[in-house]
């Protein structure tokens, strides 16, 4: 978060500027921090008493067990509250619940929906999300009847995020160039996207950008760039970075003149990371 965080890929921020990741989330990232500025009674009271932004505010409590211990049914409760009447944030937290299966039935027709009215309404986050719903093939709006990936369309919805300054929908359409996914690869401007994100506080750009050091894909290959990457998003809680250094830390004591091993090609999960959604 730094901007974005659940956040989907989304990724979701609990005090800093622009995205933190969630450990217990995979990909999942939230915006916003929960306001402590009153206490959890007078937070409640206010939701009670019909204040949207309140109720929102309750909802991202109870979902991350901030102020109070943690319930996905309360905090889908409180956001169904909040959805309804109109708060785009609420309406794109809600449909994360839905897609996860966290407080609700699991529902991909009802994320879908929920996303959808948030990011009509020009909310960055769930424009993001909506993007990750084309891209994974989760926008089926009936039961048992599975819709297709649609990349082209996923990268639309990534745009109209990034073109916000939102990072995580910057570095999905960074990923989108690096893969080639809806559109031509071309791996400069899949670099590009990258730092953009990465500058913004994306921690999913900082471990790709390794990737790409790592693999000279787009950069010139430089293993000490690579490292300085992947410490970077470590330090900022994606863990999979761990692996990645220690693969480049044997190739760093490797002999001159031996053979790189085969895992400097694969020094990270590069070809399964998954795009970003954001929780606000």
């Amino acid at each position: 978060m730094r901007s974005g965080v659940v956040f989907l890929v989304a990724v979701v921020s609990l005090g800093v500027p622009c995205g933190t990741w969630a450990q217990s989330r995979p990909n999942v990232f939230f915006d916003s921090p929960v306001r402590l500025d009153h206490d959890f009674a007078s937070l409640q009271h206010r939701a009670i008493n019909g204040d949207v932004e309140y109720q929102f505010q309750l909802g991202l409590a109870y979902e991350i067990g901030r102020g109070i211990q943690q319930d996905y049914a309360e905090a889908a409760r409180w956001y169904q509250k909040a959805a309804n009447a109109g708060h785009a944030g609420a309406q794109n937290n809600l449909a994360g619940m839905y897609l996860r299966g966290f407080g609700v039935g699991q529902s991909d027709a009802e994320a879908t929906k929920w996303y959808l009215r948030a990011a009509i309404a020009g909310h960055p986050a769930a424009e993001n999300n909506m993007g990750f719903m084309y891209a994974t093939g989760r926008t089926a709006m009936q039961p048992h009847h599975p819709a297709a990936a649609d990349p082209v369309e996923a990268l639309r919805w990534y745009r109209k995020a990034a073109n916000s300054g939102y990072a995580l929908a910057e570095f999905n359409v960074g990923l989108a160039y690096f893969r080639g996914a809806g559109v031509p690869q071309d791996l400069p401007e899949a670099i590009s996207w990258l730092r953009k994100a990465a500058s913004h506080g994306a921690v999913p750009a900082e471990n790709l950008l390794a990737v790409a050091y790592a693999q000279g894909r787009g950069v010139p290959q430089d293993f000490s760039t690579a490292a300085r990457w992947y410490r970077r998003a470590l330090a900022h809680g994606f863990t999979d970075a761990q692996r990645s250094l220690a693969i480049l830390d044997a190739i760093a004591h490797k002999e001159p003149d031996s053979n790189p091993p085969a895992a400097t090609t694969e020094t990270s999960s590069s070809f399964t990371q998954r795009p970003a959604m954001a929780s606000r």
